[in-house]
Formats: C-alpha cells, structure tokens, sequence
C-alpha cells in the first residue's frame, strides 16, 4: 500500500496497543514502526531496476524479518524510553503487531509479498485492493486526524481509533464481495467463450474497487480485460495478447530477466518495438486500458537498454491521467 496508508494505520494502531502507557506518542512510534519494511526501497540506489523491483517487499516484508527485528528494535526502544510502563515484552508486542500488519497489508495488493523468505521466494498477493485506494485511506485518515486533536486523556480516544480500524477493515471485506461476485461472471463468461484457462487474476483498477482488471492465462498467452461490478450484462471484452517467449533465444543468461521472471510470476509478454525487446509485466494492467485495450502495459521494461528503466513498476502510471482520462473511468465504472 501507499506510504500515507501504513503511517495511518500503525499511527491508531500504535494508539490502540499503548495509547496509555505512550500518550499521543503511541501514534508517532506506530506510524514509524510501520515505515520500518519499506526502507527496502534504498536498494534501488545500488541495484539495477530489476533486482529493486525484486527486493522491495522481499527479506524486510517476511515473518522472519519480523520475528528477528521486533525484539531488537524493542531493545533499543526500551533503553531510549524513560517509561517504565513500556517493558521489553510490551515493546515486542508493539513492533511485532505493527510489522506484521504492514506485511498483511500489502499482500492485500497485487505487487507480491515475501512473507516466506528466505526459505521460499513465494510471493503472496490477493489481488484485492489497489496499492493506493482513497476509500480505504479515509477511514483510516478521519479518526488519525480527530486523535491528533483530543486530548490524551480522553477516554473516546480507544474508540476513535478502533472505530477507523474496523470500518477500514469492513471496506476491504467489501473489496473481497466485489471481487467474489466478478470472479464468478468471469468463469462464467470463459465458459462462454470457451477459453480453456489456467490461471486467472483478477485487481482492482486504479483508485477503487468497482472496475476490475482481468488477466487470464491460456496456452498461447493471455487474455486481459475489465469488469465493472455495476455492468449490465455478463459479456466481458477480451483483448489477447501473444506470450512470445521464443524472443528471447540468446537472452537465457540474462540476469535482468531472470530476476524479472521471478517477479512477474509468468504473467508476462514479450513484445518487439524498434528492434528493442520489451518485457510487459501483465498483473499491472495496462495505461489507460479501460479506454485504450492495446495500450502499453505500465510495467514495461527495456531488456537491451536497462539504463531507461527508470521507476519501472510505475512506468507510466499517470502519464496520461488529466480529465478526460479520469472521466473515461468513472464512466467505465458506471458500467456497459
């Protein structure tokens, strides 16, 4: 998820675990604790866009992370903190749960978290909500905000900040029930179709959790495409895109692409522009894709030119984004 999203959520749930041995310092330590993870983005500063892209959530985003870091840092707290509320165990507790919600957090996402690492690389993602989603932040901003304002001793302050820990949680099993109710249009339209699948994904489009961002994996390649939950008719539009793997003879060596295998889990294409390989990370759709079926996937990356892959996972993101763009989706999201 989004930066702002974790240091809402460690800030009430710093609140929640030691509001009143901390005070509104809770707050502070919860949001920081919550940063904690993605301090993994420095390694792009000395990795290749590859292996960044790799790394980030990786070691930093695992349970072992967690079991070994949550009482070193507790140790240091304990003896940087003057409370004597705050014992060692409680520390532990306290950056055990923050670490662990920031872990399960993202994996809500569709990115991939290594949660197993380093024993397995298996990357968990459940594809249910957008890595940056309004209608999941507020919940979390409005009682951050109110905490902010009362006073320490307030009694209301546990209830303000379990209030916006639950109704954020309530969204996201909102999230679940949309993605539900389009995964079984979805089997039902291959059937349809008679597309024999054998794997399927389907994300949340940009910034909400009604249009949905489908990817099916068939013999040949893949087919994409987009569903509202507010359609009118279970007909979904696939466009098919080639795998074209035979492109990379000679590339076999390649540490960039084998790093980018790994990452992509196999939802990938290979496409020939200018005489320059691209390699298209699918699960991360496509700019613009609910107007624009053939636009260029926002992961692309440049396999013979790796100095231009520059913040690759974003590539592109919002490069077209202005009114118009943003009218096309709350149309598409209105429904066909």
């Amino acid at each position: 998820m989004d930066s702002l999203t974790h240091i809402l959520s460690g800030a009430l749930i710093g609140e929640v675990i030691a509001g009143k041995q901390l005070k509104k310092k809770a707050m502070l330590w919860g949001a920081i604790a919550q940063t904690i993870p993605d301090l993994d983005v420095i390694s792009s500063s000395w990795m290749s866009p590859a292996e960044s892209a790799l790394a980030h959530r990786g070691f930093t985003h695992s349970f072992t992370f967690i079991i070994l870091f949550a009482p070193l840092i507790a140790w240091l707290m304990k003896r940087m903190s003057k409370n004597s509320e705050m014992t060692f165990k409680r520390w532990t507790i306290f950056f055990a749960i923050e670490l662990s919600a920031h872990i399960l957090i993202d994996s809500l996402t569709t990115y991939g978290t290594a949660w197993f690492e380093p024993f397995s690389h298996y990357r968990v993602s459940f594809n249910v909500i957008f890595v940056a989603d309004p209608f999941y932040t507020i919940w979390l901003l409005i009682p951050a905000v109110v905490l902010l304002i009362l006073r320490s001793n307030k009694k209301s302050r546990m209830q303000w900040a379990l209030s916006g820990l639950l109704f954020s949680t309530c969204y996201i099993g909102y999230c679940i029930n949309n993605k539900s109710q389009v995964d079984a249009i979805v089997d039902k339209e291959l059937s349809r179709q008679r597309v024999n699948a054998s794997r399927i994904i389907s994300t949340p489009s940009p910034l909400n959790s009604w249009l949905w961002y489908l990817i099916v994996e068939s013999k040949d390649g893949f087919y994409t495409g987009y569903r509202s939950v507010f359609d009118k008719t279970d007909s979904i539009r696939f466009q098919f895109f080639s795998k074209n793997d035979s492109l990379l003879a000679g590339f076999e060596e390649n540490k960039d692409l084998e790093n980018l295998l790994r990452f992509s889990q196999g939802f990938h294409t290979i496409e020939d522009i200018n005489d320059t390989l691209v390699y298209n990370d699918l699960r991360f759709g496509q700019i613009l894709g609910w107007s624009d079926p053939h636009g260029e996937f926002v992961f692309h990356y440049y396999l013979q030119n790796p100095v231009s892959n520059v913040m690759v996972v974003q590539r592109g993101r919002f490069s077209k984004i202005n009114r118009d763009a943003f009218n096309s989706l709350i149309t598409r999201i209105e429904g066909n």
